[in-house]
């Protein structure tokens, strides 16, 4: 295999500087050493959860979940909608 490929195949879950070619081509165990170094440090068990804001994690996420804004905003957009349309029919077409 070229290095390259090596390279890109392992680019996403082995950090650059540690998981060099000639360290993964070279076959022998004792030269992975900083690489077991490096993940041994690494947390282990789940990841915490992520307590992030936003208009998700605020009206659709949690016990307060409701569905209640984003209906609003439909009715906000049709009735805005149908006012624009409204004025614009009944301008050009009087009775």
């Amino acid at each position: 295999m070229h290095a390259s490929l090596i390279r890109r195949q392992l680019g996403g879950i082995v950090p650059p500087k540690i998981a060099t070619p000639s360290l993964l081509t070279s076959g022998s165990g004792s030269s992975l050493t900083p690489l077991v170094n490096f993940y041994s440090k690494l947390p282990k068990g789940p990841a915490s959860a992520v307590s992030g804001g936003g208009i998700k994690a605020r009206y659709f996420n949690g016990k307060n979940a409701s569905a209640a804004p984003l209906v609003w905003t439909i009715l906000g957009l049709f009735t805005f909608g149908y006012t624009i349309d409204y004025q614009k029919h009944h301008k050009n077409h009087p009775h």
